[in-house]
């Protein structure tokens, strides 16, 4: 237990951090908050009943049965809400304004780079995201899988993980870039190119412990340096068949029209980014089902690295990815809410909550896409995304309500994981 004393004016404010989940016993919780967002509606005079792991009950405060052995919890002025899913994560990054992608990939050692990772775990089950989907470890092989093992079993504390180790690239597409010939650098990523190859790569990520394959197709790799395609509408077939055939889901960075056509009807699970999508290209998302991760935030923080200041007119960078976020939404493309999370600091997830609900997503919306819409895409909703009956109980519970301002998810109060308790923080 790390508590943590200050005085500011009038007020003492103490602030108590649980970080020991993993040595209590289970037990029985009702949980009396102003509201509860159970992923779909939000609800006003509800209760939550939690025994062991598992939500038992939810609605009325006066339907739900009170154990003798369960523990009150008053949670005047909060809303309850299901932890949060990460949709894009890279816990093996941290932000480029630190240190460039290419030092990170080229310089930080892979001991570094997983205890970095451990901190950023950390950060992230802090901020009450319970759920990532982390989308490549740029150089640092399948750590991510070892990273989630160490997760389940205890040893350290963060989210559930769907791990993607390293994404699948054409032969001289990715960086780290701008060597002399004669010299060999390691990418950040697997290089695959044709039937064999891509055969044997996929077999093999999955044969290492992925749940998901993440695939480029496009990259900024045109004559100018301008992003354009790379796989062709066959080769990206191949990889879903593969994958899918282990049943596992593909995921494609693609943001140009064609590099996007080609991931939807190779039948890609979600777009990374996105940034060029046009009306027709999100029609054909949304007739084949393709999810858009749009990754606000990562943008937003590259354009700040470079010298935009925020009271300036947007860079045209933020502006496209604006505009494409509109139109998705006018289009009526399913968005998952996914920041890119690496690219700025982990445990600020939230950003990109606030940035979908500044671009135009109604702050309802949001809490749905950041909870039940990323279990449903991402095959988890039977476990994780709601508050009801038989869902594990991964809970945030924060001050205010975020269907009104959505940057009442800042104020975290309290993050169950499993029905224990991992983060509390009271203020007096």
């Amino acid at each position: 237990m790390n508590v943590q004393n200050y005085y500011t004016g009038p007020w003492l404010f103490v602030t108590v951090l649980l970080f020991f989940s993993f040595s209590l016993s289970s037990q029985t919780w009702i949980l009396v908050p102003d509201r509860v967002f159970d992923g779909e509606q939000m609800h006003e005079g509800w209760a939550v009943l939690v025994e062991g792991n598992y939500i038992v009950a939810a609605g009325p405060r006066e339907s739900i049965p009170e154990p003798a052995d369960a523990k009150s919890l008053d949670l005047e002025g909060c809303t309850l809400l299901p932890g949060l899913i990460e949709g894009h994560s890279h816990l093996f990054l941290h932000p480029y304004n630190e240190t460039s992608w290419n030092d990170q990939v080229l310089k930080e050692s892979h001991a570094e780079r997983v205890a970095r990772a451990v901190v950023h775990a950390k950060a992230t089950l802090e901020a009450g995201v319970t759920t990532v989907r982390d989308l490549g470890t740029e150089g640092a092989a399948y750590a991510d899988v070892g990273l989630k093992a160490a997760i389940e079993k205890g040893v350290v504390p963060g989210p559930r993980m769907i791990v993607a180790g390293p994404a699948i690239v054409a032969t001289g597409s990715y960086g780290p870039k701008g060597f002399a010939p004669h010299v060999q650098v390691p990418l950040g990523a697997d290089v695959a190119d044709g039937t064999d190859d891509l055969i044997k790569v996929v077999r093999r990520q999955i044969g290492e412990g992925v749940d998901v394959v993440k695939v480029y197709a496009d990259y900024r790799w045109g004559p100018n340096g301008e992003a354009m395609p790379t796989f062709t509408v066959d080769e990206l077939k191949l990889i879903v068949e593969l994958a899918s055939s282990a049943g596992r889901p593909v995921v494609a960075h693609a943001s140009t029209p064609e590099g996007m056509r080609r991931a939807v009807l190779a039948g890609v699970q979600t777009i990374e980014h996105g940034d060029g999508g046009t009306a027709e290209i999100f029609q054909l998302m949304k007739e084949h089902g393709v999810a858009l991760c749009p990754t606000i935030a990562a943008g937003y923080a590259i354009s700040i690295y470079r010298g935009w200041d925020e009271q300036e007119p947007l860079p045209e960078r933020v502006k496209q990815k604006k505009e494409s976020f509109q139109l998705a939404l006018k289009e009526g493309v399913t968005i998952v809410a996914g920041g890119d999370v690496g690219v700025f600091s982990h445990g600020q997830n939230v950003w990109e909550l606030e940035l979908m609900a500044a671009y135009g997503m109604p702050p309802l919306e949001v809490l749905r896409s950041a909870t039940s819409v990323n279990a449903r895409v991402f095959g988890i909703d039977e476990k994780v995304g709601r508050v009801a009956k038989g869902m594990l109980a991964d809970l945030l519970i924060v001050t205010g309500n975020p269907a009104k301002d959505i940057s009442s998810l800042r104020q975290v109060k309290y993050v169950f994981k499993n029905g224990q308790i991992v983060k509390a923080t009271f203020t007096r």
